[in-house]
């Protein structure tokens, strides 16, 4: 659940720093007076949509962050183990900034993370349901995904769309491959040559270097013995050898080092040089001999190398990259060769075609059984909202197999005793559709895995014993978890676990919000002020009070 959210220079809110509880919390106050921007700031730290207009005016940059309880166990830690971000001390803290630029950052944990895995966290830790949410559930995908959420089936529903597009992947390429035959042939025919010309090159990565190193050799060689020679010469065989030289210095330095000690150590150097000038020596003398000049040898390997120097230039690459480019042709002339054979391209379609019915088959069967129970929880709530008689049912219609599934979901609605079910998007009163919507929310919202949900201002357009209702089944669901709630409704508010009052307050020439946590008789005054407006009398407290007692 949410613990607490730190808000700074947030539209009209300078500096909040609010502790929340558990169950069913309303936010009450005048129109505004800032109720509203405290759940924009929250959306803003669970990833949402920020622009430079949230910035308060005359400032930086706005900054909020949002402690949540973090689940000892479950997807999001998994999730979070996997993104590599801290998990220790029991909560998850997420932190977002905006600059009067527009420019973001996010950070969880103190970790910076990208705006796409501070929303994917946020999912799992709160569902904000806006005043307008309503109109949301008039689109199909909407209801479709309510449905699927209710039955539990999201991840098979994912799997039905996976599976359909690979079905009408296998699809569009028989037929491509049907269209494009002929210049199928001739591309299978150039491919075969080009394959052959390569083979025949008989080009090899490792070969390739080899040869370059003996050409290298055979290119020099007359220098390379010319220069061994000489050296062999200045070591051996020359006057003032220098092996010889070596030798008898060491030999001198040596019957020198038994009168004196501190010549020992030159002793050792000159005794290792002679012994590494003559091992150079024999090692120069096995180099020498097996040097030779072979004008016929130095002919082959240049014509090898002219032979694959003119095949990696007729095909535009360097002479390293000619045996990935023989892997790139393979690959195509066997991906052309399949496509060529109809008969394996058919059971390739038909296969994923029986994956995508064995999917599709599960999730309508997932879907009729929570369609009936949906339909039934939605016409229960209907009689309670002011629509007695009134009538919901979530319809499943057999279609054309799609992503979706095959059968389409469409919601219907009867407000009255009497009528026609009709597709909840022709519903003309948007009284009914606003208590119709709020029930669907309100019921739907159960099913969620989420711990905090958030309602803003859904209640607009009720009022009465209706609004009473609706109070009851948000504190049923804040029984349950944590559950806020800004309303206008003093039925609502009173059913509440407890209560802030949010106001706008003059400082130093500018409007700032301030939220405060109201006591039992703090309440009642709140209570009764959005009962009876500017003139409070003492009746319309003991009415606020009444309320509160019944709650």
């Amino acid at each position: 659940m949410l613990r607490n959210l730190t808000i700074r220079d947030f539209v009209i809110v300078d500096r909040l720093e609010l502790e929340f509880e558990a169950g069913f919390g309303a936010l009450t106050g005048e129109t505004g007076a800032g109720k509203s921007i405290l759940l924009d700031a929250l959306g803003l730290a669970l990833g949402g949509r920020g622009e430079a207009a949230m910035v308060r005016q005359g400032c930086e940059r706005a900054e909020v962050s949002a402690e949540f309880d973090l689940p000892a166990a479950g997807e999001l830690l998994d999730w979070l183990r996997e993104q590599a971000l801290p998990t220790d001390d029991g909560a998850l803290i997420l932190r977002r900034t905006l600059d009067a630029g527009g420019r973001s950052r996010a950070w969880i944990n103190g970790s910076s993370v990208t705006l796409a895995q501070l929303r994917c966290a946020g999912e799992w830790l709160a569902d904000i349901h806006g005043q307008h949410a309503h109109h949301a559930l008039l689109r199909a995908d909407a209801q479709r995904a309510l449905l699927d959420a209710h039955a539990g089936a999201l991840p098979l529903a994912s799997e039905v769309a996976r599976c359909h597009r690979e079905w009408q992947r296998l699809v569009r390429l028989r037929r491509e491959a049907e269209a494009d035959s002929e210049s199928s042939a001739r591309e299978r025919e150039l491919l075969a040559w080009q394959l052959r010309e390569l083979d025949d090159l008989g080009f090899d990565p490792a070969e390739w270097q080899e040869i370059n190193a003996e050409h290298g050799r055979l290119a020099h060689a007359a220098g390379l013995i010319e220069g061994a020679e000489e050296t062999l010469v200045a070591l051996a065989e020359g006057d003032g050898a220098v092996c010889s030289v070596l030798r008898h210095v060491d030999a001198r330095i040596a019957a020198l080092a038994d009168y004196d000690p501190a010549l020992a150590d030159v002793r050792d150097l000159l005794a290792a040089a002679a012994i590494q000038a003559d091992e150079a020596l024999h090692a120069l003398r096995r180099y020498r001999d097996r040097l030779d000049l072979d004008p016929g040898r130095l002919a082959e390997v240049e014509q090898r190398i002219v032979a694959v120097l003119d095949m990696a230039r007729k095909h535009r690459v360097a002479p390293e990259a000619l045996g990935e480019l023989r892997q790139q042709w393979q690959a195509r002339l066997e991906a052309l060769e399949a496509s060529a054979d109809p008969q394996r391209m058919a059971v390739a379609e038909a296969e994923a075609r029986r994956r995508f019915d064995a999917a599709a088959a599960e999730l309508s069967a997932c879907r009729a059984p929570a369609a009936q129970s949906l339909s039934a929880e939605i016409t229960e709530a209907m009689q309670t909202l002011a629509m007695a008689g009134g009538r919901f049912e979530v319809a499943l219609e057999a279609c054309e197999p799609s992503a979706n599934g095959v059968e389409t979901v469409e919601f219907r609605v009867a407000a009255n005793p009497g009528q026609a079910l009709r597709s909840l998007a022709k519903v003309a009163s948007g009284g009914e559709l606003s208590r119709i919507g709020l029930a669907i929310q309100v019921m739907t919202s159960r099913d969620s895995a989420v711990p905090t949900l958030i309602f803003d201002e859904v209640d607009v357009g009720i009022g009465g014993r209706v609004a009473e209702i609706v109070g009851t089944l948000l504190a049923r669901l804040g029984a349950d978890r944590q559950v806020l709630c800004v309303t206008h409704l003093p039925q609502v508010a009173a059913c509440a676990d407890w209560q802030w009052r949010i106001a706008k307050r003059e400082y130093d020439g500018a409007t700032v919000s301030e939220v405060v946590a109201l006591g039992a008789s703090e309440r009642v005054e709140e209570i009764a002020r959005m009962l009876g407006g500017v003139n409070i009398t003492a009746t319309t407290r003991e009415h606020a009070a009444e309320m509160l007692s019944r709650s």
